[in-house]
């Protein structure tokens, strides 16, 4: 479980490609210390396993699911990546749950400047359409952010300088993929309102 808070912009040291999976080789000091074989390690918001970690430096195998799912397999050697470990219990919870199961990826379609801060709008999957609203929460990279406005087909959010200085976001262009997970409460409630689980109360109605 993760919270959506950055903690470490790390760096792609190397990419095997093992056919239809991939060994990652990934820099980051700081997520790395105190990690051993079997720790889970979001990257770019993508829950990956620690197998090996070395001198700052540690591996993973990417499994064809999460390459399919997620904008991990246009990663190169050089390419820089958002680090987090996994919550803490007794820890607080910054951002919002995050599972870091990618349900699909988007594209920055413009980035607005600001004073002191940047607009970002994402083109948004149309799977994924229902679970995005206004003010509402979403992962972007595996970054949590709050939804300024959520379109047909298409989201923005609000980026302050922390999150530009210190994430993948701040040098994202136009016509990158980002990864995207949706806030997971949402789809149970769907999942649970369709298997009629839960019902409105008298003078209530579902949409």
């Amino acid at each position: 479980m993760f919270t959506g808070i950055v903690e470490e912009l790390g760096e792609v040291v190397a990419v095997d490609h093992l056919g239809d999976s991939s060994l990652f080789r990934l820099r980051g000091p700081l997520v790395t210390e105190g990690a051993k074989h079997g720790d889970s390690i979001a990257v770019n918001g993508v829950c990956l396993t620690v197998v090996e970690t070395a001198d700052g430096e540690f591996t993973a195998d990417v499994m064809a699911e999460s390459l399919k799912r997620s904008s991990l397999g246009a990663l190169v050697p050089g390419s820089r990546v958002n680090l987090e470990r996994p919550m803490a219990l007794g820890g607080r919870l910054g951002g919002h749950i995050v599972q870091g199961h990618v349900d699909g990826t988007g594209t920055v379609v413009e980035r607005i400047p600001g004073e002191h801060w940047e607009i970002v709008k994402i083109a948004l999957p149309a799977g994924l359409r229902r679970y995005v609203v206004d003010k509402g929460s979403i992962t972007v990279d595996g970054i949590s952010l709050t939804v300024v406005e959520a379109g047909q087909d298409f989201f923005t959010v609000s980026l302050i300088p922390t999150t530009l200085a210190l994430t993948t976001l701040g040098i994202k262009r136009p016509g990158d993929p980002v990864n995207l997970e949706v806030d997971v409460l949402a789809k149970y409630v769907e999942r649970l309102l369709a298997d009629g689980a839960i019902r409105p109360t008298a003078g209530e109605t579902v949409a």
